[in-house]
């Protein structure tokens, strides 16, 4: 007899999951019966928020959905920070977790991780919270969760199956009807097309929604000569392209550039404040005949555009290419994002480009290497303005959700997605002490993660912040653990460096890894 626990490790193979993150528990048990004889890679973080932001890490480098099996209760709720992030981030992720039994839902009677409505309290986070309350809803919930992560905006999706359904005999699985995603109609991509070709100054505006989307993107902006202006989730793209301005839109000199524009493309970005309004102070400039391409039909609602085109970006963007046809390459657009480049750096000042020097001297001593980062100096300026050589290879939690914590355990979903690349996680010394304990899951997988930990013995951007409101700095100035003796108790290689672009780069040269992690304390005081 196959149990409904088995079907469901069945039904996520038949999906082509190879990898789930999670802690088991005496509510998920019968799901372990499954993953035993599967084909499927479990991996045991130190905490459930570690296999929500791991999942995650695995998304945005994989492309397919990161899975995580959670308990019941406490396993859910310390979920519900890392499927807040991918909600912010539109990334897609499936959370499974236990339930009490039907007939003590609801009731208070105070069983073990009971919640009052556990459904309802994900519901608040993910897209959809699905409970399998008899065996022949499994299926069908499994295959639904994969088709609209596929089809429509990702992000969390949450699955629970009750404790006395877990054990009971399978039903038959039922074929899913199939989806497919969004499609342009071809009057709208003629209308594009249009608005576009008759512009003198065209920009392209690129976020995390196209980062799978490059060649297509590279042929309209070169026929277009457009400069692309790029958010940080579409870093990577086009890298060293002369057309390309990796800078924030949130950027004086980005604003300018787009505020001249005569006609706007946006693919793949929802105009969210932490990538167009980082400082929330407003101004950003109204857009001229803006066109916008996006998988998410309410997203285009709340931007509204001259012409909003319902569908993903990559098909978008290449039905868009054949549609402008063959065109001459343009002698303005590579000169305006150069100077658009030039006035970037200099406007985010000295202390910020050094930082940038930093980022820069790791992905020229790492070439291909993807950058996972947390909320801390370095990476707030990489945001600002940095541009990476690998696409969906600069991600960090600095910008929607902003959950601190983020990149220890998503470089480690990061890492199992991509094992032939080389993995750098850049983490404050305060954001690292989040989820510090999942070094030791990098050292169980055998990972050769750099962990690089920014120590400046502080939260120093909340520090800043609070001075420059005029409020005395309180709390933002926890201890920092021994590094060294972290290092050493995690059995991984440890050096200290200093924080300039050539001792930083030295230490990767000097101390890389093996079979295993290695950690780098860099002096950022």
């Amino acid at each position: 007899m196959t149990t409904v626990g088995e079907q469901l490790v069945r039904d996520l193979e038949e999906q082509g999951v190879d990898t789930v993150f999670g802690i088991p528990g005496v509510h998920t048990i019968e799901l372990y019966r499954g993953l035993a004889g599967a084909r499927i890679r479990h991996v045991t973080p130190r905490h459930e928020q570690g296999a929500g932001f791991m999942a995650d890490g695995y998304a945005r480098v994989s492309g397919r959905p990161g899975v995580a099996f959670v308990i019941t209760g406490p396993g859910l709720t310390n979920a519900l920070t890392p499927m807040g992030q991918a909600r912010a981030d539109s990334i897609p992720m499936l959370v499974v977790s236990g339930v009490n039994a039907r007939p003590t839902l609801g009731l208070g009677h105070g069983h073990l991780h009971e919640l009052p409505d556990q459904s309802a309290l994900a519901a608040g986070v993910a897209l959809t919270s699905t409970q399998v309350a008899a065996p022949e809803d499994l299926s069908p919930a499994i295959a639904d969760a994969f088709a609209t992560l596929a089809n429509a905006r990702p992000g969390p999706m949450h699955i629970e199956v009750p404790l006395d359904v877990m054990p009971l005999p399978a039903a038959t699985p039922v074929p899913a009807a199939p989806r497919r995603p969004p499609e342009a109609s071809d009057a709208e991509i003629a209308a594009a097309a249009r608005i576009l070709s008759e512009a003198s100054s065209p920009v392209i505006l690129v976020g995390g929604g196209a980062k799978f989307a490059g060649a297509p993107l590279r042929a309209l902006a070169e026929r277009l000569d457009a400069p692309v202006v790029q958010t940080s989730n579409a870093r990577g793209l086009m890298h060293g392209h002369p057309l390309i301005v990796p800078a924030s839109p949130s950027l004086d000199a980005v604003r300018a550039l787009l505020g001249a524009a005569d006609a706007v493309l946006a693919v793949g970005t929802e105009f969210g404040p932490t990538d167009y309004d980082m400082y929330a102070r407003g101004g950003f400039p109204r857009l001229r005949n803006l066109v916008r391409i996006d998988i998410d039909a309410a997203g285009l609602g709340r931007h509204p555009a001259d012409l909003g085109i319902h569908a993903a970006a990559e098909p978008g963007l290449a039905r868009l290419v054949e549609a402008l046809g063959a065109g001459g390459q343009g002698a303005r657009g590579a000169p305006l994002a150069a100077a658009t480049r030039e006035a970037a750096l200099a406007e985010i000042g000295p202390a910020m480009a050094a930082r940038v020097a930093v980022l820069e001297a790791i992905r020229d001593t790492l070439p291909g290497a993807i950058i996972v980062g947390d909320s801390t100096q370095a990476i707030y300026a990489g945001n600002l303005c940095y541009d990476h050589d690998r696409p969906a290879g600069w991600f960090n939690a600095a910008t929607g959700f902003g959950a601190l914590g983020y990149a220890i355990p998503a470089a480690i979903g990061a890492a199992l997605a991509a094992p032939s690349a080389p993995v750098v996680c850049l983490a404050g010394d305060g954001g690292a002490q989040f989820t510090l304990p999942e070094l030791m899951t990098a050292v169980d997988e055998k990972l050769p993660i750099r962990f690089l930990i920014w120590n400046n013995r502080a939260y120093q951007e909340i520090a800043d912040a609070m001075q420059a409101a005029g409020i005395e700095v309180i709390g933002c100035d926890p201890t920092p653990p021994d590094f060294a003796a972290v290092a050493a108790s995690c059995a991984m290689p440890y050096l200290h460096c200093a924080g300039t672009p050539e001792d930083v780069a030295g230490a990767l040269r000097k101390l890389p890894p093996a079979d295993g992690p290695v950690l780098i304390e860099i002096d950022a005081r």
